[in-house]
């Protein structure tokens, strides 16, 4: 009888097993550190699967049974994936800031036409950008960082059960304040370059009208790329400071953990 219950189970901890999958695959494919563009997504794919047999015994009990309906059954899942990929978008944006604070760093030192390929902001970034990215997803992953996410995702069954509505409208605002923080932590990250490309541009606005005869423009590409480059190498540790301060609070305040 045992073996017969278990047989007749299977069905319904099977699709138990994708609904787990369908939320937590689709957050592991976006999340920072983990989900990274340079990991292949098969990659990413397995490390949502191996969660699954971790979480279902814990989050078993709370999730529906298998539908009797094709169309109830795609809904769920439908549902499951959105939620994942919402979660991890909202924790992808923090890094992102880095990712941004490169690109203005770039343009400040002049080294804005030294593209690379850039996978986290699409097409062509510059060379900065991609350091800053690498350096996110890194530090997030040496510091440990990107276990509270992850116990964000697993929080989130109790904040937002399988099978309920998605909230769009809270949802939409969410994404909206975690943009808008993304980008003033990326503008605070850049405030140092900012303030050496403003006291370089008026030097050398003086400069200009000291000395008229002085070709500034050759004197100005040079030493703002090497200014620009020692004040990197003498910022970038506390910068990377501030970003993992700033990426714990980002964490601990997504959905499920507040």
């Amino acid at each position: 009888m045992e073996e017969a219950g278990l047989l007749a189970a299977l069905p319904g901890i099977a699709f138990q097993a994708v609904l787990l999958f369908a939320r937590l695959g689709a957050a592991v494919m976006v999340l920072p550190g983990l989900g990274e563009q340079e990991v292949p997504a098969p990659v990413r794919l397995g490390l949502g699967l191996a969660l699954v047999p971790l979480l279902l015994p814990l989050l078993g009990p709370a999730l529906p049974p298998a539908p009797d309906s094709a169309g109830e059954a795609a809904r769920l899942l439908v549902l499951e994936v959105l939620v994942g990929l919402w979660l991890g978008g909202l924790a992808r944006l923090v890094a992102i800031a880095m990712a941004v604070a490169g690109q203005a760093v770039a343009l400040l030192l002049g080294l804005a036409q030294a593209m690379v390929p850039d996978p986290d902001l699409g097409g062509l970034g510059t060379a900065t950008g991609r350091l800053f990215s690498l350096a996110a997803a890194v530090l997030i992953l040496a510091s440990g960082l990107y276990a509270i996410p992850l116990r964000a995702l697993v929080e989130s069954y109790a904040l937002l059960p399988v099978g309920e509505p998605f909230p769009a409208g809270a949802g939409a605002e969410a994404m909206v304040a975690a943009a808008s923080e993304s980008l003033a932590l990326a503008l605070r990250l850049a405030a140092p370059f900012v303030v050496a490309a403003i006291v370089i541009n008026v030097a050398l606005g003086l400069l200009a009208r000291i000395a008229p005869q002085v070709q500034v423009y050759f004197i100005a590409i040079p030493g703002q790329v090497l200014v620009g480059l020692a004040l990197l190498a003498l910022v970038l540790p506390p910068l990377l400071g501030t970003f993992a301060e700033a990426a714990r609070a980002a964490f601990l305040g997504l959905p499920g953990l507040r």
